[in-house]
């Protein structure tokens, strides 16, 4: 059990780090109402793709965006079509390995805590998972 625990903390420990990141971005950048807007930003090439604002480096990909604060902590987060923030389980382990004490956990451990979470968190579609709205 404690090892659910642990994996437990870590997604609730990246939701505060993604709500953080969300934060700090939509107030150095007015334009942005969400952190979604980025990936238009960078299309229109109004920012950069990767570049660096306020205490965070940040790296435009795909469907989303890796963030890295000045103290080294990852936060990788994809945007579903609607906008909203999504992850999966190798985000949420690639957060807790950058941590300042990393933590490993399992996939079995970070699934578990994931449903320990409903309805704070769910599962959008099979094996990514977004903040309850």
């Amino acid at each position: 059990m404690e090892r659910v625990e642990t994996a437990r903390d870590l997604v609730l420990g990246y939701v505060r780090a993604l709500n953080t990141v969300d934060e700090a971005m939509r107030v150095a950048l007015p334009p942005l109402d969400r952190l979604a807007d980025l990936l238009g930003l960078a299309r229109s090439r109004r920012i950069s793709r990767s570049d660096r604002i306020g205490t965070y480096s940040y790296t435009v990909h795909g469907a989303g965006c890796r963030f890295v604060s000045d103290n080294g902590i990852e936060v990788d987060v994809d945007f579903a079509a609607d906008g909203s923030n999504v992850f999966d389980l190798w985000r949420l382990r690639q957060y807790g390995l950058s941590l300042p004490e990393p933590l490993e956990v399992t996939d079995d451990d970070l699934r578990a805590a994931v449903r320990s979470l409903q309805p704070l968190l769910n599962e959008v579609r099979p094996g990514w998972f977004g903040v309850a709205g």
